[in-house]
């Protein structure tokens, strides 16, 4: 298992890097005036998009991407990197189509759409020319438990009708976010024959944002962050969409959703390091610079600490992220489902921790400042306090962690007998002459 980066790797984060310095950066400061200003996305966007493709920086996140679509084909070992150095910048991923949610809608579409699907949603999501969002989380249920959904999807005709209300639905408010990959109970009759195991009693539709009975309520707030592109409560009633617009097979939304997870949880990996990464230099540039009791902030022993450990953690994060990656790069079969299962769960809660300690932290060193929107501490700090809740909550990770170690346990029960050293095993064993 060699984590080291591929030479194609190394390249495209070279290039990435050195297409961020030239043209990303400088537009930092006008991306959040125009966004103050209420002008979303800035007029700049389009034209760094633009010549991102032209670079050949599109649509680096799909293992899958065939020939014939825009982008450049890479694994998920491979685009790590590239996630975490688009994270440093929040609304850089969008300059390069890599943007969440879209990159696990695409995901979905390309592996479960019909031919029209792609045509009508995949192929602009590829070309960058529309937005999406990916419609799960309730606020009425524990969403960490996708077997609550409430919001339902029956059929009447040829057509499929939604009810319920969905919130924290990020993507919503950007202007050009056009479609709702919406997670929706069946409603089914109790005679129905069909599979109605929880676990199969969920599908995926498509529901453009402009269909009659879609309501945008709010954009939510988080940790009074407002986010320019939204996590939005929304509510369906009687919402109508065509039987066509159903996205994979009936009842398969759950196992569908499982398959989003893996890749979309590097990606959300790699970007917080970025933010830990970038957390850490700001700290200990200022740590070299600021004095205070006629010192400076670097020759206080309890702050060489917190850089050491900043340091050691995110290595550590990073090693643990890149494993899963490697993991989920493998053929059928070479990495048991239960382990790759457990360690996705298990780099959820490590990446949330690590950025809410590394950026506490950070923020610590800048003091008052770091409490400011001068720097981009704050974001990074309510980003990674988010990070606790989402795509399920801390603790169910850790359940799915450690039911996977009970069970390897239970396997090999007794195995470890022979590490005891009880005075009832010393009294049995042969005399040795």
């Amino acid at each position: 298992m060699d984590f080291a980066h591929s030479p194609r790797a190394q390249d495209l984060r070279q290039r990435l890097e050195a297409f961020t310095q030239r043209y990303v950066l400088p537009y930092n400061a006008a991306w959040h005036a125009s966004v103050q200003a209420g002008v979303y996305p800035p007029p700049f966007l389009e034209d760094l998009k633009t010549l991102a493709r032209e670079e050949g920086l599109w649509n680096l996140f799909l293992p899958t991407l065939r020939e014939d679509e825009p982008g450049t084909r890479l694994s998920n070992l491979d685009y790590a990197p590239l996630a975490e150095a688009m994270g440093r910048l929040h609304w850089a991923p969008e300059v390069f189509n890599c943007s969440a949610p879209d990159t696990g809608n695409m995901e979905l579409l390309h592996r479960f759409a019909n031919p029209t699907q792609r045509t009508q949603w995949l192929e602009p999501l590829l070309n960058g020319d529309i937005r999406s969002a990916f419609a799960m989380s309730e606020p009425d249920v524990a969403s960490s438990d996708p077997t609550n959904l409430q919001t339902t999807v029956r059929s009447d005709g040829d057509q499929l009708v939604l009810n319920g209300r969905k919130w924290f639905i990020t993507g919503v408010a950007h202007p050009q976010c056009k479609l709702l990959i919406v997670m929706c109970r069946n409603a089914v009759d109790v005679d129905d024959a069909a599979d109605t195991s929880a676990h199969h009693q969920h599908s995926m539709v498509l529901v453009p944002l402009d269909t009659p009975g879609v309501q945008v309520v709010r954009n939510i707030a988080v940790v009074h962050h407002q986010s320019p592109e939204g996590h939005c409560e929304i509510v369906l009633r009687d919402v109508r969409v065509s039987a066509d617009h159903l996205l994979g097979a009936w009842g398969e939304g759950f196992a569908m959703a499982q398959a989003r997870l893996g890749p979309g949880r590097v990606h959300h990996c790699m970007r917080a390091i970025g933010q830990c990464e970038l957390a850490l230099e700001l700290a200990t540039e200022r740590t070299l610079e600021r004095q205070a009791f006629g010192k400076y902030l670097s020759d206080f022993s309890n702050v060489q600490d917190w850089i050491a450990e900043s340091r050691m953690e995110i290595d550590q994060a990073r090693l643990l992220v890149l494993q899963v990656a490697w993991m989920l790069d493998q053929p059928a079969g070479v990495v048991e489902p239960g382990a790759l299962r457990a360690q996705v769960a298990a780099i959820k809660v490590v990446a949330a921790r690590l950025q809410s300690r590394v950026v506490d932290r950070a923020m610590q060193v800048f003091g008052a400042m770091g409490l400011s929107p001068d720097t981009p501490l704050a974001f990074f700090w309510t980003w990674g306090r988010a990070l606790h809740l989402m795509d399920g909550p801390d603790e169910v990770h850790l359940r799915t962690v450690a039911r996977h170690e009970l069970a390897q346990g239970r396997a090999r029960a007794g195995s470890t007998a022979a590490y005891f050293t009880t005075p009832e095993q010393m009294l049995a064993l042969p005399r040795i002459r």
